[in-house]
């Protein structure tokens, strides 16, 4: 789905100009912040209460979901409507579109939203791959018959996205798989349990998604919409690399936490060692070559007239800067897996502010787009270190020999295939 995703932005940055692109991504980008509040206070919330339920618990869950998040939706409709009054004839482009078409997206997804943790508490991820398939399929066909028109401009490509949802939610609504018959069956005990908990969970969201938002809007601000077209290619362009690590990280973590609960600890720490190992040897293999091939990276995204900006060296950046993602990532994962979430929770908002003032002394003292870049290494540095600190406290490991490690299990299974 991330691959699809690309080749549709890929069409978008030729159909576009720049400053367009960069506009529509600003736009998203805020729309998806805000719509954090929905999903990150629902999707965890219902996958724990859901999940192993019995038919009856099932069925008051699915209810009070609905509830709460009719309810979510109501709340950020009135906001919008709010921002509407009070931001009625305002220049500002972005928020004009953010006014004008917040509240149909947010109305347009909310069946699709509901179906997609129905099906992925239900482990359902074939169902889940079609309706996504189908809204990618759908909006993904739209640009193309756009661009053969030659109507691509912002608001007939939002309006087609609007239309690929409701079209796509009215499917799921008929099949059922949205399960909107269970509204009957929610609770105020129900509504209020996915509620408390879910307020926890959307925080960790919320401070999450607010450091691509952060990046985005010191760009859109302060160097103007095309620079965070330009950025965003790089961006984009990194999913060569988060892909395979938040795949992996989703099957590692069930895989430590079993050898954890169960005191193997020696297996845990070799196993955890071994994966950080394997990804960072992997991804010292990718960012050597994207430094060579940047330019042909960025042309076959954006298109040549894109080479010429500092889309390819701030991709260069980024793609070292990801040499330590496999550290920071499975760092928090271990965090969960000893019962320490709140450590994550603290340290996402401490690395907030640290973006913050970064992006704020490189905006004003620096005033450049590479530096909205470099910043990323202090919070990711901070995350490490804090991590590794708590890590140790409840569990001795060494490090040094990771690499090492993750060296010889790559060249072990390139052995076994000859």
């Amino acid at each position: 789905m991330s691959l699809f995703g690309i080749v549709t932005l890929s069409m978008l940055y030729r159909a576009l100009t720049p400053t367009e692109a960069g506009i529509y991504i600003f736009l998203f980008t805020l729309i998806n912040l805000i719509d954090t509040v929905k999903s990150g206070f629902m999707t965890t919330a219902f996958i724990k209460f859901y999940s192993g339920a019995d038919e009856k618990r099932a069925s008051e869950v699915i209810g009070s979901t609905w509830i709460l998040t009719l309810l979510i939706v109501a709340v950020l409709i009135i906001a919008n409507i709010i921002c509407v009054l009070f931001y009625r004839d305002t220049d500002n482009i972005t928020l004009a579109l953010l006014n004008k078409y917040f509240s149909p997206i947010v109305i347009s997804t909310l069946p699709f939203f509901i179906a997609g943790i129905v099906l992925q508490s239900e482990k359902r991820f074939d169902l889940l791959l079609r309706i996504r398939l189908l809204n990618q399929v759908l909006f993904t066909g739209t640009i193309i018959v756009l661009i053969f028109l030659k109507e691509t401009n912002l608001n007939t490509i939002i309006i087609s996205y609007i239309l690929c949802n409701v079209f796509v939610s009215l499917v799921v609504l008929l099949i059922g798989w949205s399960k909107i018959s269970f509204l009957k069956n929610a609770t105020k005990k129900g509504v209020l349990e996915m509620y408390h908990f879910g307020k926890y969970s959307m925080g960790s969201s919320l401070s999450a998604n607010l450091f691509s938002f952060t990046n985005t809007f010191f760009l859109d601000f302060f160097f103007g919409p095309a620079s965070v077209a330009i950025f965003n290619i790089g961006s984009k362009l990194m999913q060569i690399i988060e892909i395979p690590l938040y795949s992996i990280a989703g099957s590692g973590m069930p895989l430590l936490s079993g050898f954890y609960n169960n005191n193997e600890e020696e297996k845990m720490v070799f196993t955890l060692k071994k994966i950080i190992g394997i990804l960072t040897v992997l991804f010292i293999g990718v960012a050597l070559v994207s430094l060579v091939f940047a330019e042909p990276l960025i042309a076959l995204i954006g298109g040549q007239k894109y080479v010429t900006t500092e889309a390819p060296n701030l991709f260069r950046i980024l793609i070292l800067l990801s040499l330590l993602f496999p550290l920071d990532r499975f760092f928090a994962i271990t965090l969960d897996v000893i019962n320490k979430p709140e450590i994550n929770f603290y340290k996402l908002l401490v690395m907030l502010v640290i973006n913050l003032i970064a992006d704020f002394v490189v905006v004003f003292y620096f005033k450049s787009v590479y530096g909205i870049a470099i910043t990323n290494i202090f919070p990711t540095l901070y995350a490490i270190i804090i991590s590794y600190y708590y890590i140790q406290k409840s569990i001795k490991i060494d490090f040094s020999d990771t690499l090492t490690i993750g060296f010889k299990e790559i060249r072990s299974f390139i052995s076994s295939k000859l």
